[in-house]
């Protein structure tokens, strides 16, 4: 009897304390941070399932010495903090391109990066958006050294329309 009368109480418990998260299915918006001069980044989100999705993010740099674009892709987990807000974390990777103009001349070349990512969101219920903050460490394989070192640290807020 004991057994029994314990049992109910931890599915009691369980029922209680379990919310699922609403993570959406698509979401389109922008990531602004500032990582070598790729200020904005256009932002796609894909759920794949309840707690899992992948993130595509497409940055683009045009300033008088150098023209670049680079393209990330993140396999993300998304947990349950409280109410709406959610965190998550990610790995993934991307490539570029890029050409600079400056007074001894030209020069230009591709890239590729590997990628990692955490932060927290919000989803409003009344209306279709989600606000985000990350931190995503990017690690560098130049063709031609974009950048002096290899390491690139970004911070980010996100804004996207969910639907």
């Amino acid at each position: 009897m004991k057994k029994v009368i314990l049992s109910a109480f931890m599915l009691i418990g369980l029922a209680f304390s379990a919310h699922s998260q609403d993570i959406s299915k698509n979401a389109l918006g922008l990531r602004l941070g500032d990582n070598d001069g790729f200020g904005g980044e256009v932002t796609y989100q894909r759920g794949l399932s309840k707690n899992n999705r992948l993130e595509l993010d497409l940055g683009w740099r045009n300033s008088n010495d150098v023209d670049a674009f680079k393209l990330v892709g993140l396999y993300q987990w998304v947990w349950d903090i409280d109410n709406n807000f959610n965190w998550y974390a990610g790995a993934g990777a991307g490539l570029g391109s890029w050409s600079s103009n400056y007074s001894g001349g030209s020069d230009s070349g591709t890239m590729l990066l590997a990628a990692g990512d955490i932060g927290i969101e919000y989803k409003f219920d009344e209306i279709p958006l989600l606000l985000s903050f990350d931190f995503r460490p990017e690690i560098y394989f130049d063709s031609d050294k974009y950048r002096e070192d290899s390491f690139g640290p970004d911070i980010a807020l996100g804004i996207k329309y969910c639907f």
